[in-house]
């Protein structure tokens, strides 16, 4: 997974076809334990979706400009535009359901 940040970050969702973009910080318990499943699925997507991280902490001017209001959020992006949200650090199955259904 690709970290991004707000001189990356719109050039990356841009050329991604389909984009998943976590954000995160480095306090956030809940973020840690979706970080790993995130890698799963990055490695069971590859080729079909981009993943990325994006330190909420860091990047402020984005995560607001996103809306993101609770950590961990992930945002699937198509063709640059956002089309679903995930927020929390819901299981495995629930996220793959998530990118699933914005596949085309």
């Amino acid at each position: 997974m690709k970290e991004l940040d707000a001189n990356t970050f719109d050039k990356a969702i841009q050329e991604a076809k389909i984009a998943l973009v976590d954000f995160w910080a480095d306090w956030c318990v809940p973020c840690k334990r979706v970080a790993p499943i995130l890698e799963e699925l990055s490695e069971e997507y590859k080729g079909k979706v981009e993943f990325f991280k994006l330190n909420v902490d860091e990047n402020p001017e984005i995560a607001s400009k996103m809306k993101i209001v609770s950590i961990p959020t992930m945002i699937i992006f198509k063709d640059g535009k956002p089309v679903d949200k995930i927020v929390g650090a819901l299981p495995k199955q629930s996220i793959k359901e998530a990118i699933d259904r914005n596949l085309e």
